[in-house]
């Protein structure tokens, strides 16, 4: 029995532990993640001091740190120097937002994906390729040193994007979210900490937790991520690096500032803090802003790809990575990729040097501002974030509905948004917002469809 009296001292957990359940610290750990998936511990709760729940079981500080270290790592917990630890408001959801197949009677305005205008360019140019006498390469492994090109062809797609950079600094990966794993693979061990925006891509978040790697919510300001509070969170939270979208910021479609990203990048060569530039929507902007990297082209880790300008389907991405950096993600590529895809190599390279590429995305921005236009035009006495040529758009909900509520309304009445929840890390609290995909729907007429039904629900709450 404790020594001390516990019976009618207010704590927020005051957890039963059958201490022959050996380790200790493993069924304590167990005990906390069922109080938080069944409800018993909501998001953002204050978990007791450390010492106090010590003093509460009678057992050693160390098994109730051990026993909160194994929660944190799944995300279950958030610690913050000097506030204590929290339950995370991304506990209970959902990162994957893809289901296995599309449910037919809904709308699909949750997914980030462009329209299909490239489609059919990408099939004349795939045709043409196999039709050349020595098409069986396409389909054997790929090497690197046969990929010179190809890497000329990234260097023009990433300079078009805001860097400017060499053949020697480039990697391939399939996809961006690979190269975000085989990034964080290489320069974090498990129960590392990085620093990323108070609500974040999903994709991040779950390689992370496949990682064990620690995410840390750093404070926002206007949307991009505050300076000061990221030389904070170098200082006194033990991170190692930081994970940034800086242009069409997901989920929040926001721009971060070019003197915030000269301001971000000399703190990180300050600290030494790696960067992780996530361009996957770079291609979007008429007028792309000097990346991240650019700034402190030695930190950065910039990774570009054409899955969400061009065709999901792409799976190809571009790492710029800097000479420090680049032996380790290469072996970390490898082991999580074994080799790209020769034929979607190739098929990504030359469409970026074809004459038609620029042609290509000024059609992918055409659509997307007609889009944005309907959008503008229904939700336009809400607030809805975002710029003209992106694909995606923040909602702010009226009145007192959650983010996380209004998807589940929106989903009974056809609709596939997805909320804030989904979105937000450690024990930051979720915007009253949902993210809103402008080019998901097939046709105008079914994004147009799905504006009006939005516009019924959002009357509703007002």
């Amino acid at each position: 029995m404790p020594t001390n009296s516990f019976e009618n001292y207010p704590m927020t957990w005051k957890p039963f532990i059958d201490k022959t359940e050996k380790p200790i610290y493993q069924a304590l750990a167990g005990q906390l993640e069922q109080d938080i998936l069944n409800g018993v511990l909501l998001p953002g709760t204050k978990l007791p001091p450390q010492r106090e729940l010590a003093d509460y079981l009678d057992l050693n500080l160390s098994t109730i740190s051990k026993a909160f270290k194994v929660c944190e790592l799944k995300g279950l917990l958030s610690a913050t120097v000097g506030s204590g630890t929290f339950v995370s408001y991304g506990a209970l959801s959902n990162a994957y937002l893809l289901e296995d197949t599309k449910p037919k009677h809904l709308i699909e305005m949750g997914a980030t994906l462009p329209d299909n205008a490239s489609f059919e360019p990408l099939m004349l140019q795939l045709k043409s390729m196999l039709q050349e006498t020595d098409y069986e390469k396409w389909f054997g492994y790929g090497r690197g040193g046969e990929s010179h090109w190809q890497k000329d062809a990234a260097v023009k797609l990433i300079r078009r994007g805001g860097l400017e950079t060499t053949a020697d600094h480039i990697l391939f990966a399939n996809g961006g979210q690979n190269a975000i794993a085989a990034a964080l693979a290489s320069l974090c061990m498990p129960g590392d900490r990085i620093g990323v925006d108070q609500h974040t891509y999903p994709g991040l978040k779950t390689a992370a937790a496949m990682l064990s790697v620690q995410l840390v919510p750093i404070k926002t300001e206007n949307y991009e991520m505050c300076p000061a509070s990221f030389e904070y969170a170098c200082k006194t939270e033990n991170i190692k690096g930081i994970y940034l979208i800086p242009d069409y910021h997901n989920p929040t479609a926001s721009f971060m500032s070019v003197e915030t990203r000269k301001m971000i990048a000399a703190i990180a060569k300050k600290y030494n803090q790696f960067i992780i530039e996530d361009a996957s929507y770079h291609l979007l902007s008429k007028e792309p802003l000097p990346a991240v990297a650019s700034f402190a082209p030695e930190q950065v880790i910039y990774i570009a790809s054409l899955s969400k300008s061009f065709a999901p389907g792409l799976r190809l991405a571009y790492a710029a990575v800097p000479s420090q950096f680049k032996e380790p993600i290469s072996r970390a590529l490898y082991n999580l990729n074994v080799s790209v895809s020769p034929l979607l190599a190739e098929l990504a390279a030359r469409t970026i040097v074809s004459n038609q590429f620029e042609a290509l995305i000024e059609g992918h921005q055409e659509q997307t501002i007609r889009r944005n236009q309907l959008v503008n035009r229904y939700l336009a006495d809400f607030t809805c974030l975002g710029a003209e040529t992106g694909i995606f758009r923040w909602l702010l909900l009226p009145g007192k509905i959650t983010g996380a509520e209004f998807e589940a309304l929106a989903k009974q009445q056809g609709i596939q948004v997805f909320a804030a929840e989904r979105f937000v890390v450690g024990n930051s609290c979720p915007e009253r917002a949902v993210r809103v995909s402008v080019c998901a729907p097939e046709t105008l007429e079914e994004l147009e469809r799905g504006l009006i039904i939005l516009k019924r629900l959002l009357d509703s709450l007002i």
